[in-house]
């Protein structure tokens, strides 16, 4: 798939970042017999073999795969910093995520239509939900069929997941099925998988597209900045990339468009690296001023998750790394190397949202479940045998910033979530409210029964109250679901970064298609949604 000669680095277009939108985004370009495309991808091939195995995926935190990015620190974290896994691979964070395919509400999606024109709302983005999804059966009528991206029920889920949807029935949620447009309930996870194995964007678009002469992909090309040259009026027209490519700065042109497609945190890095965005933090670096965007790098919003996690008896996959669970995945992908880790999810609405007069019917806390204790931000293996109930904030009112720390392209910026730092204080109280939520669910009969009174996390836990676990979950255990947008926002307002057809404000032949041009992080998980961007992003440049 990677084609490495050093012939001129000339296409039509050039997409940088082969991640979730980036992968599906070039591949459909390509399908074009007549136009050429140039993907650019800062990491190497995915070629390790826990890329592909669902359960090994935190094996890949901090390692060659990763951005390896960690945040400010946070002050209401107690100062912490988050550490914040981004892939660095074909395929991107498809390849490290968790693989859980939860499209999110519809009216997430119409509240983007408000924004950003109705080509945005869920109405018309259904059809490229059907357009992407390969889909063993059908749960509602807008689930695909037949798209290149494999979405599979579950191959083998532990037990234990059966009894945590039995918990949720106890309370009195509905447990529905997944992907739901409204009044989704508690379900079993959808999985980007085939047959037990990992699907990525490089597995579901580039590799059936690598023998398209029109296709080039170069791995290890790490893209300095935009280049840009005389555009239409007073306007600059991007011409192509300076791209670093085996210690080698070198020009690529893009003889009609180029497209950046890094995600939310290396999107408006490359964006400011290339003169666009706030003017006095340009200047600030030595970077000339091309569009003075003060929404660049602005509107950083983030999916926070806090776990609680009580000991369990045996049968969690806390037994996975047994080498019979790998002879038993490697002969017939079954057994627990299957799992995604988080086996089941569910959304609820907190007194919080009612208070706050969230729109009605609308969950604002989500309930993962993972039949094994998910610690320390995965960077460590699991202590014992052991369950985690976490409760994710689906819809944060505090915003961050991603900002430069150097000029240097391979500095890493600096990324400030600001979790919590709403000033009325209700992300605090939802998160709060959806930990005692977790609460009740680890107190019901189905759970008790699996459990042994004892705690992993947080340690100490069975002499505490459950206001003070929930407390000290939050301000000590709590990280990111790996969800970041908003960095580079779409709409039809002149304070957007780009236009609602992804074009950037104040240059010719530049766009944006990724998770940084979401106005609002969604009710859900953010790879489906970002694959469908791909999708119209590619859309709208074959309409050209």
């Amino acid at each position: 798939m990677t084609r490495r000669a050093r012939r001129p680095l000339i296409a039509d277009y050039i997409v940088v970042g082969a991640g979730s939108a980036g992968a599906a985004l070039a591949a459909r370009l390509s399908e074009d017999p007549s136009v050429s495309v140039l993907l650019l991808e800062a990491g190497g091939p995915d070629k390790a073999l826990e890329l592909h195995v669902p359960a090994a995926f935190s094996k890949l935190f901090r390692g060659a795969y990763d951005w390896n990015y960690d945040t400010v620190p946070q002050e209401r974290l107690e100062g912490r910093t988050v550490y914040w896994p981004r892939g660095k691979t074909l395929g991107g964070s498809s390849s490290l995520n968790a693989m859980m395919w939860v499209r999110g509400f519809a009216a997430d999606y119409d509240e983007w239509a408000e924004g950003a024109g109705p080509a945005w709302s869920w109405k018309s983005l259904v059809p490229y939900f059907r357009r992407v999804e390969r889909t063993q059966d059908a749960a509602d009528e807008t689930q695909g069929s037949d798209g290149p991206h494999s979405v599979e029920h579950q191959r083998d889920p532990r037990p234990h997941t059966a009894a945590f949807l039995d918990a949720a029935r106890e309370l009195g949620h509905p447990v529905t099925p997944a992907n739901l447009a409204e009044n989704q309930g508690f379900s079993q996870t959808m999985v980007s998988q085939r047959r037990g194995g990992r699907v990525s964007t490089a597995d579901a678009y580039l590799r059936p597209a690598r023998r398209r002469r029109n296709l080039r992909v170069v791995t290890h090309a790490l893209v300095r900045r935009v280049t840009f040259g005389p555009g239409d009026g007073d306007a600059r027209r991007a011409t192509g990339v300076y791209v670093e490519v085996d210690g080698v700065t070198r020009q690529a042109l893009a003889r009609r468009e180029v497209i950046l497609c890094g995600g939310a945190v290396n999107t408006p890095q490359l964006l400011m690296l290339s003169g666009i965005g706030p003017a006095e933090h340009l200047a600030e670096h030595g970077i000339p001023v091309v569009v003075d965007a003060p929404g660049v790098g602005s509107n950083l919003q983030d999916h926070l998750v806090a776990g609680l996690a009580p000991e369990a008896h045996g049968g969690t996959l806390f037994g996975a790394e047994r080498a019979v669970e790998l002879a038993r995945y490697l002969s017939s992908r079954r057994g627990m190397l299957t799992s995604n880790v988080a086996e089941a999810c569910g959304f609820v609405r907190t007194e919080v949202a009612d208070r706050t007069g969230m729109g009605a019917g609308l969950p604002d806390i989500e309930i993962i479940f993972a039949p094994v204790p998910y610690v320390g931000e995965g960077l460590v293996p699991s202590p014992g045998e052991g369950i985690t109930v976490g409760a994710i904030l689906l819809r944060p009112r505090s915003r961050g910033t991603i900002r430069l720390a150097s000029a240097d392209p391979t500095a890493k910026p600096l990324i400030d979530p600001g979790y919590l730092t709403d000033p009325d204080g209700i992300d605090e109280a939802t998160m709060l409210a959806g930990l005692a939520e977790c609460e009740r669910l680890i107190d019901t009969e189905a759970l008790g029964a699996l459990t042994t009174g004892g705690w992993i996390q947080p340690e100490g836990g069975e002499s505490l109250t459950p206001a003070e676990r929930a407390e000290l979950s939050l301000r000590r255990y709590s990280h990111t679901l790996y969800h970041p947008v908003g960095t580079a926002r779409m709409g039809t307002d002149a304070a957007s970064v780009v236009d609602p057809e992804l074009r950037v404000r104040g240059v010719d032949g530049l766009r944006v298609a990724d998770a940084s041009v979401m106005p609002t992080v969604i009710r859900g998980h953010t790879n489906a949604p970002a694959i469908v961007i791909g999708e119209v992003a590619a859309d709208l440049l074959r309409a050209r």
